[in-house]
């Protein structure tokens, strides 16, 4: 049970104001706001107080796309879920989703309980997680509609990595129309897997086998086709979509026509992809394999459909894809044969510093910030207002933000368990001090005071924007 709390005299910043407040937080939730100075905040006494002076008081971090100890490609992912979730709540989050994953020939349930098993006493933050289908039948189908009930309300599909994950057309379709009858929301991996294949095979017989080409065969217009494919099929079957990692201004484009058109079509980027570029996967001695990711890292000027997608509201939500793979090792698989390297990137711990550098540089406001990294994700994903905000009732997982405080991103101060980092040496202006995580300290001005098992599994609803 956490101890009555006052955060006094910080700004406190949610995706719909800015006040000057005072926070109160009782048995985990926070109990009441008030103005600073006022009648009913002087009133008030507490346990603990905590000085929130020159800080933003911001919601926890929701990061809806992670993936702690995913199998893939013979390796698995270095981030535990106690490494993991330790490393996200010193970036400010705290709630991750997670996916749980079914293989081919699994049932759902069984997929789920081994993802159970995984985080269950491990986490320091809140947990849930998605449901990925790699083996559409009439048995899973079925299953969906069990595990909606059970808060898992969302079911990843993959249009890529045939013969692992990959679902053709009819099942997906199959699966849209499970959830619109449901209440599911369909997550889709978009890009044309099948003809990325063929790209794939053709570069290596030309002895094109360096990290670089993994991003030159995984064509812009093969994830812009892909989420077109995509938005028609979820318009058959009347179900909701929701693109993950879009990376492409092309991509972007189908999301904005899709919604001209008012359809329940959503989407998200991640850090990578606003901050990093080609020009990473092309750095020498293998070093590019670091950035090595599916969807694809693009050219520098696609970059700015992203941040336009994300002030315009055709991109909702900024996660991570969190999924670490150590370079020595893991990365290093890879070596003759870019096709082998594991595809991901370590980031769950930068996403809230690398967002509010966007603030300063002019991309989104302060508010728009707390919208697409706390508030939009947990309505989208059935979490809010438990999650995403700070207001009555809601929990109290809470970020004392310094935004003066200036820090360089470096594998050698960070927390995840992987040996680089995709941002290293970056400068920027804004820095986590204080997190809470239902009441409970977590992060005590720069000092790690959470413990693994904190974290309980969340049950969420469905989708709050259909």
């Amino acid at each position: 049970m956490s101890i009555r709390t006052l955060i006094r005299g910080g700004l406190v910043l949610t995706a719909a104001d800015e006040l000057h407040a005072d926070v109160l937080i009782e048995d985990g939730r926070v109990a009441a706001l008030a103005a600073h100075g006022s009648a009913a905040a002087e009133s008030w006494t507490a346990e603990r107080t905590i000085d929130a002076s020159g800080k933003y008081v911001i919601p926890g971090g929701v990061d809806a796309h992670t993936h702690m100890e995913l199998p893939f490609g013979g390796t698995a992912a270095s981030d535990t879920f106690e490494t993991g979730t330790r490393a996200a709540a010193w970036g400010g989050t705290t709630t991750i989703v997670d996916f749980a994953v079914q293989s081919r020939g699994q049932s759902l349930r069984q997929g789920l309980d081994t993802w159970y098993d995984k985080a269950d006493g491990k986490c320091s933050i809140d947990y849930a997680f998605h449901m990925i289908l790699s083996d559409v039948n009439e048995g899973t189908l079925k299953e969906m509609d069990h595990l909606v009930g059970e808060g898992i309300t969302s079911f990843k599909l993959f249009m890529a990595y045939p013969g692992v994950f990959y679902s053709d057309d009819g099942q997906i379709l199959r699966a849209m129309q499970r959830a619109s009858g449901n209440g599911g929301l369909i997550m889709m991996h978009a890009e044309n897997g099948i003809a990325i294949d063929v790209l794939v095979e053709q570069a290596l017989a030309r002895g094109e086998t360096d990290p670089r080409h993994h991003g030159e065969v995984r064509k812009v217009l093969l994830e812009a086709e892909a989420t077109h494919r995509a938005i028609q099929l979820a318009r058959v079957a009347g179900s909701p979509l929701y693109v993950v990692h879009v990376s492409a201004d092309e991509a972007v484009a189908e999301l904005a026509a899709a919604r001209d058109k008012g359809l329940p079509v959503f989407g998200e980027t991640c850090p990578q992809y606003l901050f990093l570029s080609t020009d990473n996967l092309a750095e020498p001695d293998f070093q590019g394999a670091k950035y090595v990711c599916s969807t694809p890292l693009r050219p520098r000027e696609h970059q700015a459909a992203l941040w336009r997608g994300l002030r315009t509201d055709d991109l909702q939500v900024v996660s991570t894809d969190h999924c670490p793979f150590c370079f020595r090792g893991q990365k290093e698989l890879g070596r003759g044969d870019f096709s082998k390297i594991p595809n991901g990137l370590p980031g769950v711990e930068n996403r809230m510093d690398l967002l509010h550098q966007a603030v300063l540089d002019g991309h989104i406001s302060r508010r728009r910030w707390i919208e697409i990294a706390c508030a939009s994700p947990a309505r989208m994903f059935g979490l809010y207002p438990r999650k995403g905000t700070i207001a009555p009732g809601s929990d109290a997982d809470i970020v004392l933000y310094d935004p003066h405080a200036e820090q360089v991103i470096s594998a050698e101060t960070h927390h995840m368990n992987v040996d680089y980092s995709a941002y290293e040496g970056k400068r920027i202006t804004g820095r986590v001090d204080t997190v809470l995580s239902r009441g409970e300290l977590v992060i005590d001005r720069r000092e790690y005071t959470g413990r693994a098992g904190h974290g309980a599994f969340v049950h969420r609803s469905t989708c709050q924007y259909l």
